[in-house]
């Protein structure tokens, strides 16, 4: 079926696109939520009249981008991440973890918009992501990726050093032979 979308739909198109989509998609999703609406000439006698519209959103649409690519691409964002030794993380730096990053800075990005190299980062180093702009236009950001070292927590006692003291408490706890031996008597009289 042939619509024309109402409304910039992900993964569809934008506001005025002629799209063909199938009889069900059109049936049971755009048209009951005007997102859009069939194609036929008194449809694209209105869209026509609003092209003009449509265009200088779209225009404002990449002038934003442009500018939010420049402001991405001068940032460079810290990660600091528990690692161990050898620089590998006790987790992964996924896209979700960059985008929180990328709000505590200022930018409001989906996470779905963020592509990393290899899914998620795993080891300490610095990284290149892309961000999914407006249209074809991508940022590419740097991400530095740290370890946060935990400070050390004060040593367990050795394992035999810590059964000791637990031997050592049940006997004091457990009742002397010369004790057993009174209440013995205490009973029998």
């Amino acid at each position: 079926m042939k619509v024309i979308l109402n409304v910039d739909v992900k993964s569809l198109g934008e506001e005025g696109d002629v799209k063909n989509v199938a009889n069900g998609y059109a049936r049971n999703f755009l048209l009951p939520r005007n997102l859009a609406v069939p194609y036929n000439e008194a449809t694209v006698a209105i869209f026509e009249a609003r092209k003009a519209e449509i265009e200088a959103r779209k225009e404002l649409k990449r002038k934003d981008s442009a500018s939010l690519k420049e402001k991405l691409e001068s940032a460079e964002l810290e990660i600091t991440m528990p690692a161990g030794a050898n620089g590998k993380l006790y987790g992964a730096v996924t896209t979700h973890v960059v985008a929180d990053a990328l709000k505590k800075n200022g930018f409001d990005i989906e996470r779905k918009r963020i592509d990393l190299p290899g899914l998620a980062i795993k080891s300490v180093g610095t990284y290149k992501a892309i961000i999914k702009l407006y249209e074809a236009q991508t940022a590419e950001i740097h991400v530095v990726v740290k370890a946060h070292i935990e400070e050390k927590k004060e040593e367990k006692p050795a394992k035999k050093e810590r059964n000791f003291r637990r031997n050592e408490e049940v006997k004091a706890e457990e009742p002397k032979a010369e004790e057993t031996a009174e209440t013995a008597e205490s009973k029998a009289e």
